[in-house]
C-alpha cells in the first residue's frame, strides 16, 4: 500500500494544533516535576514531567516527545509540548498533586451581588496557591487558607458560570477541580432583544434505525442560557452549553417526515424559536439480505492532517453504508530492549520505522463540525481522538467491523525480529491484544485513556508485514526463516484472539506478486486466517522514472506489454492464481482496488502514452507519481480503455495516469463474482470523491 509516514513538517503541524486549542487549565490537569533537570537542547527525547533548563528559567515537560535537530521545539516557543516552571533539586521527588474542591457561596443568583467561591486544597507537602477560573479566564489567586475568591455579579453576568480552582504545590504539581455553577439572572437589565437561533438535523435522511443529531446555532447581545429542542411539540432535550445538541433516536416506528425546532433563551427570559429542519424517515421493517462479500476499506491515520478527512467523511459522503470493515492505519511494533510490543507513542517517524501518533489515535479533541454525531469533544471523556470518532461511527452503523492494521510500508521494522521465536511471538500478540482488543491505553497528560478505555473499538487485527523474506525497506529485519515463522505469528495472534473471544478477526495485507507470495506459505497459515487482503496494486509506478508508462493495478496481463521477468506478469488474476495454487480458500480471497493513480510526465505520444518512456513522475498532490482518484477524475486528458488488461489511462499530451474509475471497478467485481472470491478491499478511503464515488461502485458490484 502506499504508506505515508508521519513527516516531521506534519508532526509540526499537529504541534501548532495542540497549540491552538484553547483549552481550559483542565485540559492538563495534573503537572509532575522531577528531581534533575539538565538544559534543554536538540535531539534527546524527553518524557513526561521532565524538567529542563531554558535561557534561565525552568520548563516542564507535558508529553513524551523528541527534539528532532532543526525543529526548534524550545521549551519558551513550544506550549503544546512545555509548560513554565519545574524544580530542580537533589532530593527525593515530589511528583504528588493536590487534591482540590471548589463550592459557591450560591448556585443562583437574581439581584446584583458578590459571591464567594472558596476551595479546599491539600498537599502531602503543602499547597503553595490556589488559582480560580471562570471558564477558561483567570479571575484570582489566593496564597493562604482559607482560599477563597469574592465575584462581583450584575445582569451584565447573566447566563451560566462555570467555575474551577487549580492548586499548587512547592514542586510545581498541580490539579484543577471538579467545576461549580452558578445561573446568574439578574432582572432589570432591561434587555428586551431575544436570542437568534437556527437548527440543523444530520443526517436529513434515515434508512436505518439510529440517531438524528440535532445541532443549534445561538447567539444573544447578553448572552444564551439555554437552548430547548422539540420534535414537532414534544420537547426532546435542553443543553444550557455550548456547543448546543441533542439527538433523537428514530426506528421503522417512526417512518415519515419528522420537524425539529430549538428554542433559545437569555438571562431576561427572551427567547425565540428557529425555523424547522426536517428529516426523512424511511427505515425498512426487514434488513436487507446480505450478499456475503466482504467490503473492506482502510482508514490512513495521518489522513485527518493535509488530506482534511476525518472518520466522519465516512459516514457523510455515503461510504459507511457501504462496507462491512474498516482496517485502521498503523500501529507499530516497537523494540522493547529484547523483546517487541505494540505501544503508544507521537513521534515524527524518523526514517527508521520509529514514529508513531497516539495523538491521532486517541488524543486529539474533535469540534462538533467533525465529530461523527455533532457533538464535540470534551476534555474530560475517557478516549477522544480517531478511536473514539470510529466507536461513534460504529454506533450509528451497528453492523461495521473495524480492526487496527500493524505495519505498513514504513512500519514493518521488527516483524521478522519479533516473529523469530515462540517468546518474542507470545510476547508481541500479547501487547498488541492488550492494547488494542482489551483496550489499555497509556493515559494521556490530561489524564484520559487508561485501562480498558479503547475496549470495543476494535473487532480484529489485520497484520501488514511488508514483506516477509524481503523486499521492503532497507531497515526491517529480514531473515530466511521469514516463511515460517510468519506462520506461527498468525496462528499465536489466532491462538489468543480466540482466548479472549471467539468471533475475534485476524486478517492479513497479503502482496501481490507471485516472488513475495511465494516467501508465505498460505496453506499453513490459511486456518488462522478469516481472510487476505490482496494489495492487488502499486505494480508499476514512477519509481521507474524512465517508464515505460504502464498500468498499476489491471486486472489481467498484457502479454504483449513492456518488461521481463516476474513483474511483467503483475496483475490481479495472476495475484489470484499464486494464492489458490498455494493452498488458500477462494473466499477468502479479497483482491485489492486503488482509489488513487500513479503516473509518469514528459511521455510522448505514441500509442496515447501508454508503454512509452518517461521523463520523471508525474506531479501529484503530496507525492510525486501519485494521485487521489478526487483529483484525476477531474484532470485532463482523455480517458483510454485496454480491453486486454480491463485496465483505464488518462493523458493529456505529456502525463500519464494509471488508475480505476467506475467501469474498471465494475469489471473488477464481476471478477470477484465470477471467481467466487471473498471480496473486495480498498486503499485508501480519503482518496475517494465526497461522494464516495468508488466506494459504492464496489458495493454495488458485489449486490
Amino acid at each position: 500500500m502506499p504508506k505515508t509516514a508521519l513527516s516531521i513538517s506534519a508532526l509540526f503541524a499537529l504541534t501548532l494544533a495542540l497549540s491552538a486549542c484553547g483549552e481550559s487549565p483542565q485540559a492538563s490537569d495534573v503537572l509532575r516535576s522531577q528531581a534533575v533537570c539538565t538544559a534543554w537542547t536538540e535531539g534527546p527525547t524527553y518524557t513526561a514531567g521532565q524538567v529542563v533548563t531554558y535561557q534561565g528559567l525552568t520548563y516542564t515537560a507535558i508529553q513524551t516527545h523528541t527534539a528532532y535537530a532543526g525543529t526548534n521545539w524550545n521549551p519558551r516557543d513550544t506550549p503544546s509540548l512545555w509548560t513554565a516552571g519545574g524544580t530542580c533539586d537533589s532530593g527525593s521527588t515530589d511528583t504528588t498533586a493536590p487534591t482540590v474542591s471548589v463550592s459557591s457561596s450560591a448556585g443562583s443568583v437574581t439581584t446584583a451581588s458578590t459571591i464567594t467561591l472558596t476551595a479546599t486544597a491539600s498537599d502531602n507537602v503543602g499547597v503553595t496557591r490556589v488559582e480560580f477560573y471562570d471558564g477558561a479566564t483567570l479571575i484570582g489567586t489566593d496564597t493562604t487558607s482559607p482560599y477563597t475568591q469574592a465575584v462581583s455579579l450584575t445582569a451584565a453576568n447573566n447566563g451560566t458560570h462555570s467555575y474551577t480552582a487549580r492548586a499548587f504545590d512547592a514542586a510545581g504539581n498541580s490539579r484543577v477541580s471538579a467545576a461549580t455553577s452558578v445561573t446568574v439572572n439578574i432582572a432589570g437589565s432591561g434587555d428586551t432583544t431575544a436570542p437568534t437561533v437556527s437548527v440543523t438535523a444530520s443526517p436529513t435522511s434515515v434508512t436505518a434505525a439510529g440517531n438524528v443529531t440535532l445541532t443549534a446555532t445561538a447567539s444573544d447581545n447578553v448572552g444564551v442560557t439555554r437552548v430547548e429542542f422539540y420534535q414537532g411539540t414534544t420537547l426532546l432535550a435542553t443543553d444550557t452549553t455550548a456547543p448546543y445538541s441533542a439527538t433523537d433516536a428514530v426506528t421503522s416506528a417512526q417512518n415519515g417526515t419528522r420537524s425539529y425546532t430549538a428554542k433559545a433563551f437569555d438571562a431576561a427570559g427572551n427567547s425565540r424559536v428557529s425555523a424547522a429542519a426536517s428529516v426523512t424517515v424511511n427505515i425498512g421493517t426487514t434488513p436487507p439480505p446480505s450478499s456475503g462479500f466482504k467490503r473492506v476499506a482502510y482508514f490512513a491515520q495521518w489522513g485527518i492532517y493535509g488530506r482534511g478527512y476525518q472518520v466522519k467523511n465516512i459516514d457523510t459522503s455515503g461510504t459507511a453504508a457501504t462496507l462491512t470493515h474498516i482496517n485502521y492505519a498503523f500501529g507499530n511494533v516497537y523494540n522493547a530492549g529484547g523483546t517487541y510490543k505494540c505501544d503508544m507513542v507521537t513521534r515524527a517517524e524518523s526514517g527508521s520505522g520509529d514514529g508513531g501518533d497516539a495523538y491521532a489515535d486517541y488524543g486529539k479533541s474533535f469540534d462538533a463540525a467533525t465529530s461523527v454525531d455533532g457533538v464535540a469533544d470534551v476534555w474530560s471523556q475517557p478516549i477522544k481522538g480517531n478511536f473514539n470518532q470510529l466507536k461513534k461511527l460504529k454506533a450509528r452503523y451497528p453492523g461495521l467491523k473495524t480492526l487496527i492494521s500493524l505495519g505498513g510500508w514504513t512500519w514493518s521494522r521488527y516483524f521478522s525480529a519479533a516473529a523469530s521465536t515462540d517468546a518474542s511471538r507470545r510476547a508481541l500478540v500479547s501487547s498488541c491484544i492488550d492494547l488494542y482488543i482489551k483496550g489499555n491505553l497509556p493515559a494521556t497528560p490530561d489524564a484520559s485513556a487508561g485501562p480498558g478505555s479503547a475496549a470495543g473499538v476494535f473487532d480484529g487485527i489485520d497484520i501488514d508485514w511488508e514483506y516477509p523474506g524481503g523486499g521492503g525497506l532497507a531497515y526491517n529485519t529480514v531473515s530466511a526463516a521469514d516463511r515460517q515463522n510468519f506462520t506461527l505469528l498468525l496462528q499465536e495472534f489466532r491462538r489468543q484472539l480466540d482466548a479472549v473471544r471467539p468471533g475475534l478477526l485476524l486478517t492479513i495485507a497479503a502482496p501481490g506478486g507471485p516472488d513475495k507470495i511465494a516467501n508465505q506459505d498460505p496453506a499453513g497459515y490459511r486456518a488462522a486466517v478469516d481472510w487476505v487482503n490482496i494489495m492487488t496494486y502499486d505494480f508499476r509506478g514512477a519509481w521507474d522514472a524512465g517508464g515505460p508508462t504502464n498500468f498499476h493495478s489491471n486486472l489481467y496481463t498484457d502479454p504483449n506489454g513492456p518488461g521481463s521477468g516476474p513483474a511483467k506478469t503483475y496483475s490481479v488474476d495472476t495475484a489470484v492464481n499464486a494464492f489458490l495454487s498455494a493452498g488458500m480458500p477462494a473466499n477468502k480471497i479479497v483482491i485489492g482496488v486503488p482509489f488513487y493513480g500513479r503516473g509518469w510526465t514528459g511521455v510522448p505520444g505514441s500509442n496515447n502514452g501508454l508503454y512509452q518512456s518517461a521523463s520523471g513522475p508525474a506531479r501529484g498532490t503530496y507525492e510525486a507519481g501519485i494521485e487521489d482518484y478526487k483529483v484525476l477524475k477531474n484532470a485532463p486528458g482523455t480517458v483510454f480503455r485496454n480491453a486486454t488488461t480491463g485496465q483505464m489511462w488518462k493523458y493529456d499530451g505529456t502525463t500519464f495516469w494509471s488508475y480505476d474509475d467506475e467501469q474498471v471497478i465494475a469489471a473488477k467485481m464481476a471478477y470477484v463474482k465470477s471467481r467466487g472470491l471473498g471480496g473486495a478491499m480498498a486503499w485508501s478511503l480519503d482518496g475517494d470523491d465526497a461522494r464516495g464515488t468508488l466506494a459504492k461502485a464496489v458495493a454495488n458490484g458485489l449486490k
